[in-house]
């Protein structure tokens, strides 16, 4: 694969000298104009984005976007604008239907910028930024690789949904009239792979995909496509099971949407609006005992990364989930002067959150179960957030004394959040660090599976 490359040979973002510039400009004018407080942000964005199927370039693209936005207080009223054009007139106008808008907005009690002694001051450095040279010939070989290993793989691959690559850098400062003003550079590379299988005239299809601050860090080629192929060989024969209710594992891969739920359910403008399952149960049990969950963002190269969030708080590692029980919310400081409380650090979402992982691995999870249904695919969006109630049409394997036993598909899984937290059994070693939240599978005690025909062992 290519080289590294340093910032200094990197030349598609601006120098960050030149976005602090078009903030603190900003903020001035805001400031001419009478407003009392002010926020501003400038991000750029580059990449390239390269899909190949069956051996031909199906789409190649190269993208440079960049936005500037802009929020003014005028006491407790509000006004927003944006644009994505950078020219001095069209900043100027933004300023001004921002405070256009704030002059004809009713007063909130709980606007405002995030107090000023929560702003970052000492900013680390996360080492979200390695560039990769690549271009797109270099890209192409890469991908008519990953795919021939997967076509490679059986003669059941058939056919190919693609394989794609994606590079992207960005740079993003923010600042307000506290002072504050920072940025800094990330960047994001990925590989994915899609194929599709035959046999007996059915077909069925699966992925697989790497992800990395670094582009040395993803997985090669030959594996993605690899991997690809093998999971959709597995789901070939796939057929539907009885209505039941059984244990049932949400593979490592899925498990971070399954928290995901719990995240939302915990941020401050579901709560405020008491749109909740998990309203005012701050302090009370809502796992078991051996659940630790927690929230660190300052881990080196971290996907979720970040020294402050949106609102410049300065972020810091703590505890959502101790013993079980409930220790805190996910704010922002709007939403924190709705509930009577502070901010988080956590405008923009959460930054790097773990679900410590048990000593099983998948296959320990697999013999814990017995028997019961492996999910390895949800569809749909079936969940009430304000009561917990839950319900996705999922495909995977069903599993009879601790092993898989054939693939299922067609079937609807369906409980309740809340119940589906407390029943957790354990949480596997399998972490996948792919993404903001690293959980590995999921074992739960008892979900209904409702299905088609009877099982067929």
């Amino acid at each position: 694969m290519e080289q590294e490359i340093s910032a200094q040979q990197q030349n598609n973002l601006p120098d960050a000298v030149e976005l602090d510039s078009m903030v603190r400009d900003l903020l001035e004018q805001a400031e001419g104009k009478g407003a009392t407080a002010a926020e501003a942000g400038v991000s750029v964005d580059t990449g390239l984005s390269v899909t190949v199927r069956l051996g031909d370039v199906e789409t190649l693209e190269y993208h440079r976007d960049h936005g500037l936005g802009i929020t003014v207080y005028f006491g407790k009223r509000k006004g927003s604008a944006s644009t994505s054009d950078f020219t001095r007139g069209s900043v100027t106008s933004t300023v001004e239907a921002a405070c256009a808008i704030a002059r004809y907005t009713g007063e909130d009690d709980c606007s405002g910028l995030a107090d000023a002694g929560r702003m970052a001051r000492d900013i680390p450095d996360l080492d979200l930024y390695h560039p990769w040279a690549i271009d797109a010939e270099s890209a192409i070989d890469i991908l008519r690789r990953c795919e021939g290993a997967a076509q490679a793989t059986d003669p059941r691959i058939t056919n190919s949904e693609g394989a794609t690559l994606s590079s992207h850098q960005g740079l993003r400062v923010y600042g307000n009239s506290h002072g504050f003003l920072s940025g800094y550079p990330s960047t994001r590379h990925s590989m994915s792979c899609s194929m599709i299988g035959e046999d007996e005239g059915k077909m069925q299809r699966d992925y697989w995909y790497t992800v990395s601050r670094k582009h040395i860090e993803l997985q090669s080629a030959e594996d993605v496509g690899r991997i690809s192929a093998e999971r959709t060989l597995r789901r070939l024969g796939s057929r539907s099971v009885a209505t039941c209710e059984v244990p049932v594992i949400f593979i490592a891969e899925l498990a971070s949407g399954f928290f995901s739920h719990f995240t939302g359910a915990i941020r401050g403008s579901n709560l405020y609006r008491k749109s909740s399952f998990l309203l005012d149960k701050l302090g009370t049990t809502v796992f078991p005992e051996f659940m630790h969950i927690h929230e660190e963002p300052h881990i080196l190269q971290g996907l979720g990364s970040a020294a402050f969030d949106s609102e410049g708080v300065a972020t810091a590692s703590r505890d959502l989930v101790i013993d079980g029980v409930l220790q805190g919310y996910v704010l922002d400081s709007y939403s924190a002067r709705k509930l009577g409380m502070e901010t988080t650090g956590n405008a923009g979402g959460v930054h790097n959150l773990f679900v410590d992982a048990g000593e099983l691995d998948l296959p320990g999870l697999l013999r814990e179960m017995g028997t019961g249904f492996l999910v390895t695919e949800l569809m749909g969006h079936g969940i009430n957030m304000v009561t917990g109630d839950y319900s996705r049409g999922a495909a995977g394997f069903w599993v009879e004394n601790g092993e898989m036993q054939f693939p299922v598909e067609e079937v609807t899984i369906a409980g309740n959040l809340q119940d589906m937290f407390r029943q957790i059994v354990a949480i596997g070693s399998d972490v996948d660090a792919r993404g903001n939240i690293r959980s590995g599978s999921v074992l739960i005690e008892r979900m209904t599976i409702a299905g088609q025909q009877e099982i067929q062992a």
